[in-house]
């Protein structure tokens, strides 16, 4: 890689992971055991953890390299649901930092699809002991406690630390969530969670301090200080600057085609983003335009909120690991 070329919107190559009860396809992710490829121009053939460790606040901006480090801080992907996923929780950034080194897994859906009987289940319908999710866990009856939600195209739903989640029916969601594997598998229905898809590590027993066994209290704002999403009906080409946020912007095409377009000493460059397409623009793009190509274009509009001071956690020189890599 060439340090002094100017960085550009980059396609990102997606991840599939095909499972019994659906499939999850990994538009961004930079986590060591998943982790992006780039699609296009000079950095083809990098990963995204290649990237940062090169570019470093050249890819995500100075403020949030300082409070980030090499770490993408966030990830994207799409949960496609056949029948019902694994029942999981996550724990927040001090408890993941504090027994794992990592970000916790604050996340956000967005319902893209969703079939006539498609459920979400968030928390708990009731204030639930311990002991009596516990049993329910091990005799399969556990649904019966949580909070049910009917799904429908473009709702949001943030999931806090601590909230017990899982889909049901036929259902595609994007998720967006900090760039972490903090997902602890709480139940597989009676089947056993293969360790391609769950470090054994993450497990029901490991994670019953922290599940939040009160009445689900759906949060009164859909978003998180960890990232901002936004939901974009482009009709006409809209102007974008960056330097105020200081950030990467992730576009991810939920629907139609769009180009994305920017000048370089003076000559226009062109990014088509088609549908389930995942583009980067480095923060170092301050200044580009996203131009719609076909009747009904949505996109996913993912950055980081820049925070003030690093956690004490963080190291910015220091390379992510995973717990294996660790002795």
């Amino acid at each position: 890689m060439v340090e002094d070329k100017k960085l550009y919107p980059v396609h990102l190559c997606t991840i599939l992971d095909e499972y019994a009860w659906g499939s999850e396809e990994f538009k961004l992710a930079d986590l060591g055991y998943r982790d992006s490829l780039l699609r296009d121009g000079w950095l083809a053939g990098n990963t995204i953890s290649e990237v940062m460790d090169t570019y470093l606040d050249r890819v995500v901006g100075d403020r949030v390299y300082e409070y980030f480090g090499r770490q993408f801080p966030f990830q994207l992907k799409y949960i496609s649901c056949r029948t019902v996923s694994p029942l999981l929780v996550h724990p927040n950034d001090e408890i993941a930092a504090q027994r794992y080194d990592f970000l916790g897994k604050e996340k956000l859906w967005i319902v893209l699809k969703a079939g006539k009987d498609a459920m979400a289940y968030l928390g708990f319908r009731q204030n639930t002991a311990a002991a009596d999710f516990l049993a329910a866990c091990g005799d399969g009856t556990v649904l019966d406690m949580l909070n049910g939600i009917a799904l429908y195209p473009g709702q949001c739903l943030p999931i806090p630390s601590g909230t017990v989640n899982c889909l049901k029916g036929e259902v595609l969601v994007a998720e967006v969530s900090e760039s972490s594997p903090m997902d602890f598998c709480l139940s597989c229905w009676g089947q056993e969670p293969g360790p391609e898809e769950f470090d054994p590590e993450f497990n029901l027993v490991e994670a019953l301090d922290f599940i939040d066994f009160g009445a689900y209290r759906a949060p009164s704002q859909p978003s998180f200080p960890q990232f901002t999403v936004n939901r974009m009906d482009i009709k006409d080409p809209i102007c974008i600057s960056t330097e105020k946020c200081d950030s990467a912007m992730v576009y991810n095409c939920i629907g139609g085609e769009a180009s994305i377009q920017m000048e370089v000493l003076g000559r226009k460059t062109d990014t088509i983003l088609k549908e389930g397409e995942t583009v980067l623009v480095p923060a170092e793009v301050t200044e580009f335009s996203i131009v719609p190509l076909k009747e009904g274009t949505e996109l996913l509009e993912v950055y980081s909120e820049a925070r003030e001071k690093a956690d004490s956690y963080i190291d910015p020189k220091a390379a992510p690991s995973l717990p294996e890599d660790e002795e």
